[in-house]
């Protein structure tokens, strides 16, 4: 069964674990090496079974292991050649046979998992978010660090069983923080973040399409918290006739904790 596991998300370090049979694979590594070799012994993973960092853009708070990892465990870096020319000199030395190229809205496998980037709006190089697909057509689905729901994104997750979504702030709290207004102005743009609201409006979408469960993600740290974004989705997916815990589970991904592993029966 394909299985995900988040061993830390928000804004200051994310990196999700997805599995399949005998295939390990790490999605970001934004944390440090030793928090993420400690993370997923809790989940019983040995690092040096994972086959592949998927990376999905270059900005520090998703490759800042990536580089001590790689080296250590001698582990393959899977990235798009604007991302790998932005992050090469953020993240060291990398041998040459562990920088792997792909394309975006191109499929591929690795053991027994098979992968599809696609391009997501982020004020990056060429940010991509990941299907996941193992011997079925069931599908895990990692969507942050998005500015605007695109037709893009809306045709890889719809029918993803299990969706990791970003609901990184509330506008509210993000016009009365301490943010520069340049930096909210960012955060707020088509390339920037998706607030609280947009997500539960696209939760609805999701669960209208056949999504199973949604795990927010990517929290900012000064402009949300947990409960209010969970709330904020609860109520909007209640609006449109959707319960939660009948109609979708709803969860929200720590910052600070490893979640529990997710499986798709």
């Amino acid at each position: 069964m394909l299985k995900y596991c988040s061993i830390g998300s928000g804004s200051s370090g994310n990196c999700h674990y997805v599995g399949y049979k005998d295939t390990n694979i790490l999605v970001d590594a934004g944390l440090s090496g030793k928090r993420i070799t400690t993370g997923l012994k809790d989940i019983e993973v040995d690092i040096d079974k994972v086959k592949g960092i998927f990376i999905t853009h270059e900005h520090s708070d998703h490759i800042k292991g990536a580089g001590i990892i790689s080296r250590k465990f001698d582990i393959p870096i899977f990235a798009n050649i604007k991302t790998w020319c932005s992050m090469k000199d953020k993240i060291g030395d990398i041998k040459d046979s562990n920088m792997k190229v792909f394309e975006n809205d191109k499929t591929y496998s690795l053991g027994d998992i098979i992968i599809r980037p696609f391009s997501i709006p982020h004020d990056s190089e060429d940010a991509v978010g990941y299907n996941f697909y193992a011997g079925t057509n069931d599908k895990i689905s990692i969507a942050t660090d998005i500015g605007q729901i695109t037709e893009n994104i809306r045709k890889h997750l719809y029918k993803s069983k299990l969706v990791v979504l970003e609901s990184n702030y509330d506008p509210n709290m993000l016009m009365m923080g301490s943010y520069p207004y340049s930096l909210k102005r960012r955060v707020m743009s088509e390339e920037g973040h998706l607030s609280n609201e947009d997500a539960g409006k696209f939760c609805v979408e999701l669960v209208k399409e056949g999504t199973e469960r949604i795990l927010l993600a990517h929290l900012s740290k000064e402009n949300n918290f947990p409960e209010l974004a969970y709330e904020t989705s609860k109520g909007i997916l209640a609006q449109n006739n959707i319960i939660v815990g009948q109609d979708i589970k709803l969860d929200v991904l720590s910052r600070s904790e490893v979640s529990d592993v997710y499986k798709l029966l």
